[in-house]
Protein backbone atom coordinates (compact mmCIF):
# COMPACT_ATOMS: atom_id res chain seq x y z
CA UNK A 1 0.00 0.00 0.00
CA UNK A 2 1.02 3.52 -0.78
CA UNK A 3 1.82 6.49 0.84
CA UNK A 4 -0.81 8.40 -0.61
CA UNK A 5 -3.53 5.02 -0.46
CA UNK A 6 -2.47 5.33 3.48
CA UNK A 7 -2.85 9.21 3.70
CA UNK A 8 -6.27 8.72 1.85
CA UNK A 9 -7.21 6.21 4.01
CA UNK A 10 -6.44 8.18 7.42
CA UNK A 11 -7.89 11.41 5.87
CA UNK A 12 -11.31 9.29 4.99
CA UNK A 13 -11.26 8.15 8.59
CA UNK A 14 -10.88 11.76 9.59
CA UNK A 15 -13.57 13.01 8.34
CA UNK A 16 -15.96 10.16 9.12
CA UNK A 17 -15.11 10.65 12.53
CA UNK A 18 -15.57 14.89 12.38
CA UNK A 19 -18.80 14.02 10.18
CA UNK A 20 -19.83 11.44 13.51
CA UNK A 21 -18.79 14.45 15.95
CA UNK A 22 -20.73 17.00 13.87
CA UNK A 23 -24.09 14.91 13.97
CA UNK A 24 -23.60 14.80 17.65
CA UNK A 25 -23.39 18.72 17.74
CA UNK A 26 -26.43 18.67 15.75
CA UNK A 27 -28.66 16.47 17.89
CA UNK A 28 -27.52 18.25 21.07
CA UNK A 29 -28.37 22.00 19.73
CA UNK A 30 -31.93 19.90 18.80
CA UNK A 31 -32.58 18.60 22.00
CA UNK A 32 -31.46 21.90 23.69
CA UNK A 33 -34.17 23.71 21.60
CA UNK A 34 -37.06 21.21 22.39
CA UNK A 35 -36.08 21.19 26.28
CA UNK A 36 -35.88 25.30 26.13
CA UNK A 37 -39.57 25.57 24.50
CA UNK A 38 -40.61 23.21 26.22
CA UNK A 39 -39.95 25.07 29.91
CA UNK A 40 -40.87 27.89 27.88
CA UNK A 41 -44.34 26.68 27.05
CA UNK A 42 -44.99 24.71 30.34
CA UNK A 43 -43.53 28.53 32.14
CA UNK A 44 -46.19 30.24 30.19
CA UNK A 45 -49.25 28.14 31.42
CA UNK A 46 -48.38 27.93 34.36
CA UNK A 47 -47.83 31.09 34.99
CA UNK A 48 -51.42 32.01 33.32
CA UNK A 49 -52.98 29.64 35.71
CA UNK A 50 -51.17 30.53 38.86
CA UNK A 51 -52.10 34.26 38.44
CA UNK A 52 -56.15 33.44 37.61
CA UNK A 53 -55.89 31.13 40.34
CA UNK A 54 -54.01 33.98 42.79
CA UNK A 55 -56.80 36.31 41.24
CA UNK A 56 -59.61 34.64 42.17
CA UNK A 57 -58.59 33.66 45.71
CA UNK A 58 -57.33 37.52 46.48
CA UNK A 59 -60.81 38.27 45.64
CA UNK A 60 -62.70 35.27 47.58
CA UNK A 61 -59.98 36.53 50.40
CA UNK A 62 -60.99 40.41 50.38
CA UNK A 63 -64.66 39.91 50.20
CA UNK A 64 -64.39 37.50 53.35
CA UNK A 65 -62.72 40.10 55.04
CA UNK A 66 -64.84 43.14 53.47
CA UNK A 67 -66.69 44.21 56.61
CA UNK A 68 -63.57 43.73 58.96
CA UNK A 69 -59.99 44.83 57.48
CA UNK A 70 -60.11 44.66 53.69
CA UNK A 71 -57.01 46.93 53.38
CA UNK A 72 -55.11 44.23 55.89
CA UNK A 73 -56.18 41.11 53.98
CA UNK A 74 -55.22 42.85 50.47
CA UNK A 75 -51.90 43.65 52.18
CA UNK A 76 -51.48 40.09 53.82
CA UNK A 77 -51.95 38.96 50.09
CA UNK A 78 -49.73 41.08 48.35
CA UNK A 79 -47.35 39.89 50.71
CA UNK A 80 -48.16 36.22 50.22
CA UNK A 81 -48.16 36.98 46.26
CA UNK A 82 -44.46 38.43 46.89
CA UNK A 83 -43.12 35.95 48.74
CA UNK A 84 -44.30 32.83 46.17
CA UNK A 85 -42.75 34.54 43.26
CA UNK A 86 -39.89 35.36 44.85
CA UNK A 87 -39.42 31.54 45.92
CA UNK A 88 -40.57 30.90 41.97
CA UNK A 89 -37.74 33.34 40.83
CA UNK A 90 -34.99 31.31 43.16
CA UNK A 91 -36.29 27.97 41.36
CA UNK A 92 -35.90 29.12 38.52
CA UNK A 93 -32.40 30.63 38.65
CA UNK A 94 -31.35 27.18 40.39
CA UNK A 95 -32.79 24.91 37.75
CA UNK A 96 -30.92 27.20 34.59
CA UNK A 97 -27.62 27.15 36.64
CA UNK A 98 -27.67 23.05 37.20
CA UNK A 99 -28.91 22.78 33.47
CA UNK A 100 -26.33 20.39 31.21
CA UNK A 101 -23.97 22.38 29.16
CA UNK A 102 -24.45 22.99 25.47
CA UNK A 103 -22.87 20.32 23.47
CA UNK A 104 -21.10 19.01 26.30
CA UNK A 105 -21.35 14.82 24.83
CA UNK A 106 -19.56 16.44 21.64
CA UNK A 107 -17.10 18.17 23.96
CA UNK A 108 -15.90 14.88 25.49
CA UNK A 109 -16.18 12.75 22.32
CA UNK A 110 -13.59 15.64 20.47
CA UNK A 111 -11.51 15.30 23.57
CA UNK A 112 -11.55 11.29 23.69
CA UNK A 113 -10.35 11.81 20.06
CA UNK A 114 -7.51 14.16 20.43
CA UNK A 115 -6.49 12.06 22.71
CA UNK A 116 -6.60 8.61 21.26
CA UNK A 117 -4.87 10.22 18.11
CA UNK A 118 -1.90 11.94 20.35
CA UNK A 119 -1.68 8.51 21.72
CA UNK A 120 -1.46 6.61 18.70
CA UNK A 121 1.04 9.01 17.22
CA UNK A 122 3.01 9.08 20.47
CA UNK A 123 3.17 4.95 20.24
CA UNK A 124 4.34 5.08 16.27
CA UNK A 125 7.42 7.51 17.05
Amino acid sequence: MSIREKAGRIGAGVLAMLQTRLSLAALEIEEESQRLLGYFVIALVALILFGLTLVMIAVTVVLAFWDTAPLLAAGGLALAFGIGCAVAAFKLKSDFANRPRLLGATMDELHKDVNFIRNVRGTHE
